[in-house]
């Protein structure tokens, strides 16, 4: 039987970092506990309003976030606020897929495009490693706004 998967992050700025993450594979912030969100809702202050009203220290209300995907396929993504920081490569990290199906320049094309996108929201451009068939069809190296490296294959 398979499990299902949460992919965890350590983060400084979990609520930046998990809108980041919510921006580049589209996903969604859920909501709080309990609370059934309106149509249009804004997660993120629904999660603040829930945090007050339960009386959470408004200096440990942004100790952790999470994402999901909308239609429940793709793992939750879970950020949790850690004082140190990143000091070597992750020795895991996403392989998002920005280009199935395409293959040669029309790949690379789709994934600078995806690159540009992704600069624009917060994520460093590392480098662009060219399609050598058969072993690779090319790909681009990225970090997040919090220096975690991530693919666009």
């Amino acid at each position: 039987m398979s499990r299902d998967i949460q992919v965890a992050f350590d983060a400084h700025d979990p609520r930046a970092l998990s809108t980041f993450w919510r921006d580049a594979l589209g996903y969604v912030h859920p909501g709080p506990p309990g609370v059934e969100l309106p149509e249009g809702a804004d997660p993120l202050a629904a999660w603040d309003d829930f945090l007050a009203r339960i009386g959470v220290p408004e200096d440990q209300r942004n100790t952790r976030s999470a994402v999901e995907a909308p239609d429940g396929r793709g793992p939750r993504l879970f950020f949790q606020q850690v004082p140190e920081d990143k000091v070597a490569k992750n020795r895991v990290h996403l392989d998002v897929r920005a280009a199935p199906g395409l293959q040669g320049e029309e790949r690379m094309a789709a994934l600078e495009a995806e690159c540009a996108r992704l600069v624009a929201l917060g994520a460093a451009r590392v480098r662009r490693d060219e399609p050598a068939p058969p072993m690779s069809e090319g790909f681009i190296v990225m970090t997040d706004p919090e220096g975690n490296e991530f693919c666009l294959d």
